[in-house]
């Protein structure tokens, strides 16, 4: 007969008193750092005790029992109760549930105590989060949530977030599908079919990294520190219904706009609130634009206005200021450095004066009621307005001027010689908005490599003319001899010269294709500067005295102002060629091409140097991918190329952008010609002075995730 298994026995319960119950040396937890008994004795009053202490009777030296009891497993708790009595929020003698081991038992007390801690499975964290949502749910808000389990509100936020991603992720991140890095990102957008479809184009891709998903759930949205939305205000975005996307998982990101189209609305509307303030002032017209181009201001004459006094308080301020600034300055001048505190006062009294220093221009009336103002935004997001600008079919005629002279007022003001029934203080606001650019061309991604785009060409030659134009305005020499290429052409070739003994002009050239940050890039800067320089010391409003001025310069000044107003004339534009006679010929933008790669060689252009870099904007995702390709095949090798072949054309993109950062590649139309010979191939990735391929390439890790130790080293030198 088989024997019957013997039935298992489990240890008693029993509630014994508080000052009955002692600490037993055999707990194995001795490590007390990160162990917090402060939060379990608060949760210990709030809820109770959850979970009953293990313990063990006293024995005596003889074995008997002392009615003392010791406790091996549940030592934080038996700390908790402790902390409460003490506090005087627990009786002495508070009956406390136990499980009572038997004093006889083989089971060794270090034993209870080492399985108590090693058997615990903690939550996963997926549970933690729809618990959380449970609470929330059943009424509970977030910081009451928060006070019961001892996290901040921000923490609780974020899980009840987590809880709120499309089921089908939580599934997959349950099952180990993904990360919960991964899963964070997807919380940046609430919507759950963009969610499930962003997961589907990624869980199969090599690209699965947190900032990807974000990127790709973001890519309609806008920035919030984006000027725009800085100049709008979040504020006003979301009152106008604006959804706005928060990452509550960076800190210091401030979040997307989720609506471009509203976004632009309020700041065209904004732009004509601000434009609108400025109808008092009397200007003729007001030009409103989010962005105004490089050159906006060109062929308008722009009027010389005087600051406006200080008020007797403000000059008073001021003066205060200055005296405590000079104060200061005495006071610590014989030390090394200012404390920290002096040298930010200092600061602040800077900053307050030059606020007051800062005064606005004052115009003549007369001038005004011709001129007009650009209403816009800055790249710091801030209103911007330009005032003082008269249009060339807005000056006066000179009869106009005459009967101006004499007092008549029959013609009015402005002197508008195009303006039939425009009455002065009829202010007209126009809004030019954005340019407009060509559509671009399906691709047919065959692998083929096409044309560039005829419109990415002009505005990359437009880099290319600017950059131009201020290496010839600091090369007088290699101006001169430009200047003198020009009239030996005109006088051996044709001559259209009339009503005077010398015809040689400058035609500014106004780039109509160009990125939008041109107008921002370093040569931009330095050419603005230094007409900015040039025009405060020319006296332009007078012939005489501008006759006088220039033939008192000496010759290294007459040359540099040469080729500084040469400078303008530079035009190393591609353009569209027209067969039928309009505009410019085949053969004459080819020779216009090879011309200005002469100027570029005398003055050792190099475009790199002035700011160009293939980025995702600019070029990358304007181009075929096998543009892209070729691209990383010339700066970084075969292998790395390889490498980006698999993947999609956004993220081929934004992966090329990061390899060729810093590498010098140029396309072929930014490349220096007598820079470029057969075969080398340095010559052909580029003409910056860090050409060379770097001997380690450091790749992403989904790019060499499962490629073997010996393979990934070869590629990424190659």
């Amino acid at each position: 007969m088989a024997k019957a298994a013997q039935k298992i026995t489990l240890s008693p319960s029993k509630d014994i008193p508080f000052d009955k119950l002692v600490l037993s040396q055999s707990n194995v937890r001795r490590i007390k750092a990160g162990v917090s008994v402060e939060e379990l004795a608060e949760d210990i009053a709030r809820r109770g005790l959850l979970q009953g202490l293990n313990v063990r009777p006293v024995l005596d030296a003889e074995g008997v029992e002392t009615g003392m009891f010791e406790i091996p497993a549940g030592g934080r708790r038996f700390q908790a109760l402790s902390l409460l009595v003490k506090q005087k929020r627990l009786a002495k003698t508070a009956p406390i549930p136990c499980i009572l081991r038997d004093a006889a038992s083989d089971i060794l007390a270090e034993d209870d105590s080492l399985a108590e801690n090693m058997q615990r499975v903690a939550l996963h964290p997926l549970d933690q989060f729809r618990a959380f949502a449970e609470l929330r749910a059943k009424g509970q808000g977030e910081e009451e949530i928060a006070a019961a389990f001892f996290v901040t509100p921000q923490i609780v936020k974020q899980r009840l977030r987590l809880a709120s991603v499309a089921p089908a992720l939580l599934e997959a991140y349950a099952e180990d599908g993904m990360t919960l890095e991964q899963l964070m990102a997807f919380t940046v957008n609430e919507d759950h079919d963009r969610q499930i479809q962003v997961w589907d184009a990624v869980r199969n891709s090599w690209n699965r990294e947190p900032h990807m998903i974000r990127r790709m759930l973001t890519e309609t949205a806008v920035r919030a520190d984006d000027r725009r939305a800085i100049f709008v205000g979040v504020e006003a975005y979301e009152a106008a219904g604006g959804i706005l996307m928060r990452d509550l998982f960076q800190e210091a990101h401030e979040g997307w706009l989720e609506s471009p189209a509203l976004l632009d609305q309020l700041v065209s509307a904004k732009l004509q609130t601000e434009a609108e303030a400025l109808v008092s002032e009397g200007w003729k017209w007001i030009e409103v634009a989010t962005d105004l181009p490089y050159g906006y201001s060109h062929g308008l004459r722009r009027l010389a206005g005087d600051p406006a006094p200080m008020s007797e308080e403000e000059s008073a301020t001021h003066a205060a200021l200055l005296s405590e600034y000079r104060a200061l300055e005495d006071e610590y001048s014989g030390r090394d450095e200012y404390p920290e505190e002096i040298d930010a006062r200092l600061g602040e009294l800077e900053r307050a004066m030059e606020r007051l220093e800062h005064r606005p221009l004052i115009f003549d009336p007369a001038e005004v009621t011709r001129a007009g103002a650009f209403v816009t935004v800055d790249r710091d997001g801030r209103l911007a307005v330009y005032r003082g600008y008269v249009r060339p079919e807005d000056e006066p005629s000179e009869e106009v001027a005459a009967q101006d002279a004499e007092g008549a007022e029959a013609m009015g003001q402005g002197g508008d010689t195009n303006g039939a029934g425009w009455l002065p203080g009829e202010t007209v606001i126009t809004s030019g908005g954005q340019p407009v650019g060509g559509e671009r061309p399906d691709e047919e991604e065959d692998g083929a490599l096409k044309p560039l785009p005829e419109r990415l060409v002009m505005e990359m030659t437009a880099h290319r003319t600017l950059a131009l134009r201020e290496a010839i305005g600091r090369s007088p020499d290699v101006a001169l001899t430009l200047l003198l290429l020009k009239l030996v052409t005109d006088t051996f070739r044709t001559s259209n010269a009339s009503g005077s003994c010398l015809e040689a002009s400058v035609r500014h050239v106004f780039m109509s294709a160009q990125a939008p940050d041109l107008k921002d890039s370093v040569v931009a800067k330095l050419v603005h500067e230094r007409h900015a320089a040039w025009e405060a010391e020319l006296p332009l409003g007078d012939d005489a005295a501008l006759w006088d001025y220039l033939t008192a310069l000496d010759q290294g000044s007459r040359l540099a102002l040469l080729a500084h107003c040469l400078s303008f004339g530079i035009n190393a534009l591609h353009e569209k060629v027209n067969p039928y006679g309009a505009g410019i010929s085949a053969s004459g933008l080819t020779r216009r091409m090879a011309h200005a790669d002469l100027v570029a060689r005398a003055v050792d252009l190099d475009m790199v140097e002035a700011g160009w870099e293939p980025t995702v904007d600019g070029y990358l995702n304007r181009v075929p991918k096998a543009r892209i390709l070729e691209a990383v095949r010339e700066a970084k090798g075969e292998g790395t190329a390889q490498l980006l072949d698999h993947l999609k054309k956004g993220e081929m993109a934004i992966e090329a952008e990061r390899l060729l950062k810093g590498s010098g590649w140029l396309p072929e139309v930014l490349r220096r010609a007598d820079l470029i010979t057969l075969g080398d191939a340095e010559g052909a990735e580029g003409q910056g002075e860090d050409t060379a391929v770097p001997a380690e390439v450091d790749l992403p890790a989904f790019l060499t995730a499962e490629l073997t130790d010996s393979v990934a080293p070869m590629i990424a030198a190659e």
